[in-house]
């Protein structure tokens, strides 16, 4: 029997896909949302996550089948751009898929939350929220959002029984950066700048994302946890 339902959005590829993979490994019905509809575990229904109708007809659809006990906000893109010539149209893009579309999907899933009595919502950061990267303006300005996301929206609905948490992952290899992080002057130089000395694996930040699940601590909510192997905090 099924733990409940969960929707992924960017659940066909990356960490959005790993996620959703342990998610049904450990017993969760998951409807993997993205502009594809693919998806490499649980269901997937084509939706692109930016546009706000089409989201709330996608909602209504997985809640027709069963309760939705949680949701994961991984869809995302990064673009790279000097920010002295970073145009406002790419800028404005990326905050839209980045953080304006976790928005519309967690206003549209949260009836559906309070529902089930008892739910969660796991945001996908990024442990840029906290760095200052040169050319990354629109991309740590979206990430920084989604801690403001998390913190907010913890405190407010905590009445309600729904417990936010934003998972902060750093350099993870997917098939988007596998080729970029497989460079040898990269790989030398994450081994100097990250105390693990290596990139994550997309499977470390799904086994996390599935724990917060299974586990099921009521007492945390509204904090970001940051997966990088202390590349953040070393000096």
């Amino acid at each position: 029997m099924s733990k409940g339902q969960i929707i992924v959005t960017g659940g066909s590829r990356g960490i959005g896909a790993a996620i959703a993979r342990e998610l049904v490994d450990r017993g969760y019905a998951v409807t993997s949302l993205s502009r594809s509809g693919d998806a490499v575990a649980g269901d997937g229904m084509a939706c692109d996550v930016t546009n706000h109708e089409a989201v709330g007809v996608a909602i209504a659809a997985v809640a027709a089948r069963g309760p939705i006990v949680g949701l994961v906000n991984s869809a995302g893109a990064h673009t790279a751009a000097p920010s002295a010539t970073l145009p406002i149209a790419e800028f404005e893009s990326v905050m839209r898929l980045n953080a304006t579309s976790v928005l519309s999907v967690t206003q549209s899933v949260y009836p559906h939350l309070v529902a089930a009595g008892s739910s969660l919502i796991v945001n996908i950061g990024s442990f840029f929220d906290k760095l200052g990267v040169a050319e990354n303006l629109a991309y740590c300005a979206s990430k920084a959002v989604i801690g403001a996301f998390t913190r907010c929206l913890a405190v407010e609905w905590a009445d309600a029984g729904i417990r936010v948490v934003n998972v902060a992952p750093g350099y993870i290899k997917t098939d988007l950066n596998a080729d970029f992080l497989e460079r040898q002057n990269v790989r030398s130089w994450l081994a100097r700048r990250v105390p693990v000395k290596r990139a994550g694996e997309p499977a470390e930040v799904a086994r996390v994302v599935a724990a917060l699940f299974s586990e099921s601590v009521g007492f945390l909510t509204g904090e970001t946890i940051y997966l990088d192997g202390g590349q953040g905090m070393n000096h």
